[in-house]
């Protein structure tokens, strides 16, 4: 195995259980066992994360993601989608851009919505530093 499992995946070193792929991004069933119907949309050129892909791969995840997010719900009778991502350090588990897509149905009962501590800060204040 190389430095990096999803390169190592599209390159067919390790295995995987593809659902759909182009020419530039790969989904595939996620091994983390977790929660049901958890899928990862990677680009096949390595990216640590979002502030270091490039563009055309980068567009390539999002028309992926939102590929395999139709065929969920048109093919697979799923109700709709969340995507997550991190592109911070202290979160990230695997340093290879990635969208975790998982596939949700009326009262599945996951809550994928962080638990966040609120403001500490006017919402002017976060609006200045963000300009």
């Amino acid at each position: 195995m190389g430095e990096c499992v999803f390169c190592d995946i599209v390159r067919g070193e390790e295995p995987c259980r593809p659902v759909l792929e182009s020419d530039l991004a790969l989904c595939f069933v996620s091994a983390d066992d977790q929660v049901d119907y958890h899928l990862l949309v990677v680009p096949k050129r390595h990216a640590v994360n979002i502030l270091d892909c490039d563009a055309e791969s980068l567009r390539a995840v999002a028309d992926l993601t939102q590929r395999v997010a139709r065929h969920l719900v048109s093919d697979c009778g799923f109700d709709g989608v969340d995507l997550l991502n991190t592109s911070f350090e202290d979160n990230q588990s695997v340093f290879h851009f990635h969208v975790h897509l998982l596939a949700r149905s009326r009262g599945d009962g996951l809550d994928t919505w962080p638990k966040l501590p609120g403001r500490a800060i006017s919402l002017d204040a976060a609006w200045r530093r963000m300009r």
